[in-house]
């Protein structure tokens, strides 16, 4: 079932988190965060919609590193329900794509839930002071990749938010499976 984001809540602050990476260390808020900006993204292993996109969002990921955002992917879904997103596919899926950020594991699902993070994948962009600008899409991507010159609609954002620390006033939601949440 494909569920769609809630408009962005400008200036929500981010909750902070401390997850163990698929690097073999934990990570928080604080390390993640750039200079410029933080991107938290919620994404997953078996997700057709974010399968679809994944390479675009590791190549954007590492074009707003470059600006000096800092990026982080969190996996919160139930692993026993969906064996696909366990910690060593997630493992594999990141080495297949060659993340250049810290893929990290929500087991409890607590920080989903502080998030209020609803599907795969879904975007908090937010400014150098924590504050969030963004909760849109990455692209005009859903279940199949868009067009290769598809507008680059979270790098754009972000890219205004490393320039002048806001976002834009218009955000179309992202689209993805909803998180599987334990019972």
């Amino acid at each position: 079932m494909a569920v769609e984001t809630p408009i962005c809540d400008f200036g929500w602050k981010a909750p902070d988190f401390r997850l163990p990476g698929i690097d073999g260390r934990f990570w928080t808020l604080d390390e993640v965060r750039g200079p410029t900006g933080t991107l938290v993204m919620f994404i997953c292993n078996h997700c057709p919609y974010v399968q679809a996109v994944v390479d675009r969002l590791v190549r954007d990921s590492r074009d707003l590193q470059a600006l000096g955002i800092g990026v982080a992917a969190v996996m919160s879904n139930d692993t026993v329900a969906y064996p696909e997103d366990s910690f060593d596919n997630m493992r594999a899926f990141a080495a297949r794509h060659g993340f250049s950020f810290p893929y990290l594991f929500d087991e409890t699902q607590q920080v989903a839930r502080d998030y209020d993070a609803v599907c795969t994948p879904d975007f908090f962009g937010f400014d150098a002071g924590l504050g969030l600008q963004y909760r849109g899409r990455l692209d005009a991507s859903r279940r199949e990749a868009g067009p290769a010159d598809a507008r680059r609609d979270l790098f754009e954002a972000m890219s205004g938010v490393a320039r002048s620390g806001i976002g834009p006033a218009v955000q179309i939601p992202s689209m993805g499976c909803s998180i599987k949440w334990k019972s």
